[in-house]
């Protein structure tokens, strides 16, 4: 089957899952039936879809008319045959109990059309077992989307033992239709890849509780604040529910061995029906309202709980990757997207050190003798080697990048672009640095006339500061002074560069993202981005600049109405304050980008260094940028670019200009 043969979807399942999945294939315009037990269930599935479009629309993240027709093609259904009668792909989104799944695939395959491709969305049932419920178990693989599957990017797409290529590759661009990003899991193992390193983490995490090691306090200051995790482990599992951890982790227990052993005060939990978020009280008490309470006092931060939870971490991804489950990339990509982590275990691993870990973890099985902490094969390879990636430059000799990507191309246009796309490209301590030094090589390649810089996907150049990072860096008023020091440097290169930068922009370009946009010479933007400095809904300011810059750009009037509004602003409107020179159209963006940035870079290079000094200079100082204006004209004037400006223009050529 081709992706262009898919034409109706059947869900089983309203549940969370199921209304969500059901949500986002008929946002993508395919018919989805969805289907439940009873009647109660699956319209209240259907009421959710209704409630969330509604929402969507409400934040003009999409037109009413999309909404209606997205909700139209969603059929509500109880009788399974009738759901699964016509359905080219089936979706199964049932609970996660192996007898109501093999069930539920029994009937199915009963009634499902010979073509039709069979996926479950379990998080962590054996794909293997699933499918020889069927008979068709090389057309059916796991299809594991995460929670809400409205806003959550990453699918993982799981092979059993049984399925074929084919299978893997029309869900994977199925998924991509979707708009979501496919992790391919290549070997059905435990966990898949998300939950391996996420569930062994919690537990490991709760043994250090359990031991005495550290206290609840002291691993979710550590884990948050100084290894960086969106969430403390404790905090995370309270949120996920202390009882979808525990679960997976007595599956992984009961196939994989003594390794994965639950923690006593993770059973006692689930005994207690304490499962977090959810029953009110886990780790944390959420009854009186708030949540939890997570400190950033450095005086808490462990080393030793750092060092073992990234050990274990590390264990984990050397099983993925040494049984040929998945890359370090693709491990790295999974769990950013799956768990929203800043980078992945792999990349923590290699730069808190592979072999320290690999000690650290020896030496707590030496200690303890509990088979969790035995290395697996390959992280003793790994060890060896050096680390999970190949930290050497590449042939060119450019460092590689983390959070940006550096291009150039033929027409002298260096592209920077911000590439979180599952942190919708927001603005970490680390993008700063890594964006530090992509200027440093532009600046010093002689090939470059102009700059344009760009946000991974469409849904965002960049909406703003990424709060988990910026927290985790500045834990006291000083480290944060310098930290928006040091951002009100960094983007300020971007003015003071002797080129033009073009920014464009493509959806949201909110906060720190605005205020790096501000620091552009050129900004273009499509019809469907939006604009704003949204600190004071957070009781903060802008911190990087947008206080100064942004009012000479729009008026002090504008910049104070756009600041103390906290309002999100359309790029039209932008573009009647002067702060977007160009509009235009999601399908005509990327090249009119490249083709403006492309034309200034044809500009004369030395005219351009003396009339951005001039121009700089002259905000603070009128009479030192008239200065700055007639040294640059004196040093112009007799140049071999203005010789060629002349000759061209009588020839009625275009001008090819050298920078001499």
């Amino acid at each position: 089957m081709e992706l262009e043969e898919i034409n109706t979807i059947a869900v089983l399942g309203a549940g969370n899952m199921g209304h969500g999945i059901s949500e986002v294939a008929a946002l993508s315009g395919y018919d989805v039936n969805m289907r439940d037990i009873n009647d109660e269930f699956v319209q209240n599935g259907y009421d959710q879809i209704e409630w969330s479009l509604g929402k969507l629309a409400e934040s003009d993240q999409i037109t009413e008319d999309d909404a209606d027709a997205a909700l139209e093609r969603v059929t509500p259904l109880v009788d399974l045959e009738e759901a699964v009668a016509d359905a080219d792909v089936v979706i199964e989104a049932v609970p996660e109990k192996m007898e109501i799944k093999r069930d539920v695939w029994e009937d199915v395959e009963a009634f499902a059309p010979d073509h039709a491709v069979f996926t479950t969305n379990t998080s962590s049932l054996s794909i293997t077992d699933l499918s020889e419920f069927t008979e068709r178990p090389e057309r059916f693989c796991g299809m594991h989307f995460f929670n809400p599957p409205i806003r959550m990017d990453l699918v993982e797409v799981i092979s059993g033992e049984h399925t074929d290529d084919a299978t893997l590759d029309v869900v994977e661009a199925l998924a991509e239709d979707f708009g979501k990003t496919p992790v391919r899991v290549r070997k059905d193992v435990p966990g898949f890849i998300v939950n391996r390193i996420l569930v062994p983490l919690m537990n490991e995490a709760a043994w250090l509780v359990e031991d005495d090691v550290a206290t609840i306090e002291e691993i979710d200051a550590t884990t948050k604040f100084d290894v960086g995790l969106p969430m403390g482990s404790f905090e995370l599992a309270d949120y996920v529910g202390i009882d979808v951890g525990y679960h997976v982790l007595e599956y992984m227990h009961d196939v994989a061995g003594d390794r994965y052993e639950p923690c006593p005060l993770m059973n006692e939990k689930v005994e207690n029906e304490e499962f977090g978020q959810k029953s009110g009280k886990g780790f944390y008490d959420y009854e009186d309202g708030d949540g939890a309470d997570v400190s950033m006092d450095e005086d808490l931060f462990s080393e030793a709980v750092k060092e073992r939870l990234l050990a274990v971490l590390a264990n984990e991804v050397a099983f993925l990757v040494g049984n040929d489950v998945a890359s370090p990339e693709e491990i790295d990509t999974a769990v950013k997207l799956g768990g929203r982590w800043p980078k992945g275990p792999a990349k923590f691993a290699d730069e808190y050190g592979i072999a320290t870990l690999f000690d650290a973890l020896e030496d707590a099985y030496e200690e303890t003798e509990h088979p969790r902490y035995e290395p697996f094969d390959y992280f003793a390879t790994v060890a060896e080697e050096g680390g999970f990636y190949d930290d050497t430059d590449d042939e060119d000799g450019a460092p590689e990048f983390d959070t940006i990507e550096l291009t150039y191309s033929g027409d002298k246009v260096a592209q920077i672009e911000l590439n979180r796309p599952q942190q919708m490209n927001s603005i970490s301590l680390e993008l700063i640095e890594e964006l530090d030094a992509a200027l440093d090589l532009v600046e010093e390649d002689d090939d470059v006339r102009a700059l344009l810089l760009t946000g991974a996907g469409s849904k965002a150049f960049s909406a703003g500061a990424d709060f988990m990072s910026i927290a985790g860096s500045g834990t006291d008023p000083f480290g944060a002074v310098e930290l928006s020091k040091y951002g009100q440097e960094t983007f300020g290169r971007l003015e003071e560069i002797e080129m033009p930068v073009v920014a464009a922009i493509d959806g949201y370009c909110l906060g720190g993202g605005m205020e790096l946009a501000t620091c552009a010479d050129v900004r273009i933007a499509t019809t469907r981005s939006e604009f704003g400095q949204p600190e004071f809904d957070l009781g903060l300011l802008p911190g990087w600049g947008g206080t100064q810059r942004l009012q000479r750009i729009v008026g002090m009037g504008r910049a104070k109405e756009i600041i103390f509004t906290a309002e999100r602003f359309p790029a039209e409107e932008m573009a009647e304050y002067g702060f977007v020179n160009e509009v235009v159209e999601p399908d005509e963006f990327e090249t009119a980008a490249h083709e403006y940035a492309a034309k200034l870079a044809g500009g004369p290079p030395l005219a351009m260094r003396f009339t951005k000094r001039a121009m700089h200079s002259g905000w603070d100082n009128h009479e030192a940028g008239l200065e700055v204006e007639s040294m640059g004209f004196g040093h112009v004037v007799n140049s071999e670019d203005v010789h060629e400006g002349i000759n061209a223009f009588f020839g009625d050529d275009e001008p090819e200009f050298e920078g001499k």
